[in-house]
């Protein structure tokens, strides 16, 4: 059975680092589609960054150049690095994997098939 656990969130002031993770079990990470999500109180989950498994990588405009994304497929893990935060980055992230899509080089859609629970990600001072 195929899940997903996310881990790192926490407080942070403006300006600082945290890095998430995102355990896989279940299935050979390297064979999907690994993506980051987002969902601030009373706005829609929006896509951060996603890694196609033939190497295609998205950011969203936001965070280009801030959040880096990468896995670890000995450890079944995937991270999102995330610098200089701002506190419009605070939100519930997600991790979400699918067998199919592809990411795209224009926008991120929800349309993934496994979900992980969440972690909050705080930016304040």
């Amino acid at each position: 059975q195929l899940q997903l656990a996310e881990s790192g969130g926490g407080l942070v002031q403006p300006g600082g680092s945290l890095r998430l993770s995102c355990a896989a079990s279940g299935f050979f990470l390297r064979t999907y589609t690994i993506a980051w999500f987002r969902q601030a109180p009373g706005k829609e989950r929006e896509g951060v960054s996603c890694s196609s498994r033939n190497g295609r990588i998205y950011y969203a405009d936001s965070v280009k150049g801030r959040f880096t994304i990468s896995a670890d497929n000995a450890k079944k893990t995937v991270y999102l690095q995330m610098n200089s935060l701002k506190p419009e980055d605070t939100a519930v992230y997600y991790c979400a994997a699918d067998l199919h899509y592809i990411c795209s080089a224009y926008k991120l859609l929800p349309d993934f098939g496994s979900w992980g629970q969440g972690t909050q990600v705080t930016v304040s001072s």
